[in-house]
């Protein structure tokens, strides 16, 4: 199985093992590596892209997707620095970089031969060197990832596997605040991401590929969700 190029830097192996002895503690115990066995949700790689297969276990590839895309971008950040970069920002974009390499390997780990595939992401139209640049896309990703979350969340089945996204997506929308406030100081919940109500806004499956597949060189496709997209 192909897995990501990506260098990461010193410190961010021991972030991940922590965050795997504890979390691999809440899967064992919930039967989940038991359950991902169903052989009829295989992934496989066809013409058309990368299938993340169908539900539960499609779902947990949907958000393997993005930790996947995030996670690449941030070791990105944080290896070639934006012009101008302050120290607190480095620090901030490490943080998140640590958290997302995390949810990468946890969800790695849960799905097992379930996994799809390791994605190659393709930033070459991204200008690493701007602070502009570099924020406005992680604004997107961060929003996109939170939405992603809430709109799938409903079609879960496993209870276990709805706590694990309900403590990810919180951490998601703790980095989509900090961003949204590093581009515009006060900006944390704009009416773009969280309605009158106070609820946060959703994407479907559909809307948020159509972004990761803008940054990734091998298409990822989810004709089984189609139905909610």
């Amino acid at each position: 199985m192909k897995t990501e190029t990506t260098k990461e830097v010193d410190g961010t192996d021991i972030a991940r093992r922590s965050f795997l002895r504890t979390a691999g503690v809440a899967v064992a115990s919930a039967g989940l590596l038991a359950t991902a066995a169903c052989h009829k949700d295989h992934k496989v790689v066809i013409s058309t892209g990368i299938d993340i297969g169908s539900g539960d276990l499609g779902i947990l590839n949907y958000a393997y997707v993005l930790e996947q895309l995030e996670a690449a971008f941030y070791n990105q950040v944080v290896a070639s620095p934006y012009s101008g970069m302050s120290s607190l920002e480095l620090s901030y974009m490490t943080a998140i970089r640590d958290h997302e390499v995390c949810h990468r390997e946890f969800f790695k780990k849960m799905l097992g031969t379930n996994a799809i595939i390791g994605l190659t992401v393709d930033f070459s139209a991204v200008n690493f060197n701007s602070r502009t640049t570099v924020l406005a896309l992680a604004k997107t990703f961060e929003d996109t990832g939170v939405m992603a979350y809430n709109g799938v969340a409903y079609l879960i089945q496993n209870p276990a596997y709805l706590t694990i996204a309900g403590k990810i997506v919180s951490v998601e929308a703790r980095h989509s605040a900090l961003i949204r406030d590093l581009i515009t100081p006060g900006s944390f919940a704009g009416s773009d991401i969280v309605a009158s109500n106070g609820l946060n806004n959703t994407m479907t499956v559909a809307q948020v590929l159509a972004i990761a597949n803008t940054y990734l060189k091998s298409r990822v496709t989810a004709p089984s969700f189609n139905y909610y997209n």
